[in-house]
């Protein structure tokens, strides 16, 4: 599949760059990935997964070839962006390109580092932040709705589902809420590449706080806003996917070598860096699985969507794989390495076989048998 992108967005010092450094310094080694001509402000970072080094260990394999995410680090993100205040033209152009959002938001308190607003409320920035994306979206939606009323008059059925798919967002947007909140029928489901809207996106919240290193928690200047009991993490008064990290904190983590990182964690009190939590959120923000190629040469972690089949999945290793699929043989990673390898396994029947149909779950360690 293609390469996954997360755009980083974030009013100015919110700590938003010190994130995006932070994710560099994690940086795979570009040569291993033909997609991998890493922009200034572009990341390719490794998804962590205890897995691979175990079916490494298993398989002896020579190399390790991680799952990737890519982070982009969009800049430019004031109020009236979707005028083209600040940055607001290229940073809306670059924020369609990305596949979810994660929003920075800043709960910190700090007077050498001043707020653009003057105070720190991150009820506020939220706010500002996604009141640009819905605007951004109503502004398209307003152009694109003018001419589908037009053009529906034809009578066609397919131009009559556009305009009213169009109208649905219209409505949504202009009542403040996010396109995501319509739900499409499925013929209007068709036409949704014409709408590539900003707040269809999905949203990661990363409440950027400042760490204790004698208790391993977060200060947060606002920590109510944040945590409720009930339904765990709250942010801008309702249920988010948050990540809470201190970005400063995750910046020194990532200049330490490999081998100092986990003292230093524990010594924080923390069991794994923020950074770790924020690409395994985004990672399942998007609905990825990772499933395995595990042999002498290499141990490979590959990343679909989950409910992709077989052949599928086949394609995303090679095109020919998918073309001339003919079966694949399929064990659990977890099942392989109980079994002792791949021979043991199969002398115990636990390789199953697998044909086009089959939906590749999480974990699975597979070799695809195909004809070219």
């Amino acid at each position: 599949m293609s390469k996954l992108s997360v755009g980083i967005v974030g009013l100015p010092n919110v700590g938003k760059s010190t994130l995006f450094n932070a994710l560099t310094n994690l940086q795979v080694e570009a040569a291993n990935y033909p997609f991998a001509t890493i922009e200034p402000n572009v990341g390719i970072v490794p998804v962590p997964d205890e897995r691979l080094e175990k079916l490494a260990a298993l398989e002896k394999s020579e190399k390790i070839i991680p799952a990737t995410i890519e982070f982009k680090d969009i800049a430019g993100l004031v109020a009236g962006a979707h005028k083209g205040a600040g940055l607001g033209n290229q940073f809306l152009s670059h924020i369609r390109e990305v596949d979810a959002i994660v929003e920075v938001v800043r709960f910190f308190a700090d007077p050498n580092v001043i707020h653009v607003d003057g105070k720190v409320d991150p009820k506020r920035d939220v706010e500002t932040i996604e009141t640009e994306l819905v605007l951004a979206d109503l502004e398209m939606v307003e152009k694109k709705l003018d001419t589908l009323k037009k053009v529906a008059k034809s009578g066609k059925k397919e131009d009559q589902l556009r305009a009213e798919l169009a109208e649905k967002y219209f409505a949504a947007l202009s009542a403040g809420n996010f396109a995501n909140s319509v739900e499409p029928t499925p013929d209007e489901s068709k036409y949704l590449y014409e709408f590539p809207l900003l707040t269809r996106k999905p949203i990661l919240y990363i409440a950027n706080s400042k760490l204790d290193s004698k208790s391993g928690t977060y200060n947060s200047v606002i920590p109510d806003l944040i945590r409720d009991p009930a339904s765990g993490f709250r942010l801008g008064g309702r249920s988010d996917n948050v990540v809470e990290i201190d970005a400063q904190i995750e910046s020194e983590i990532s200049q330490l070598p490999e081998a100092e990182r986990k003292n230093y964690l524990k010594e924080l009190g923390l069991n794994e860096s923020g950074l770790d939590k924020l690409i395994k959120a985004s990672y399942k923000l998007l609905d990825l699985i990772t499933f395995f190629t595990a042999g002498p040469k290499e141990t490979r972690a590959w990343t679909c969507r989950r409910g992709t089949k077989a052949p599928q999945a086949a394609g995303i290793i090679h095109t020919d794989f998918e073309k001339g699929f003919i079966k694949a043989e399929v064990i659990n990673w977890q099942t392989l390495i109980d079994a002792g390898g791949d021979v043991a396994a199969k002398e115990k029947g636990l390789v199953r076989q697998e044909g086009k149909e089959y939906v590749v779950q999480d974990g699975d360690v597979v070799h695809f048998r195909f004809n070219v």
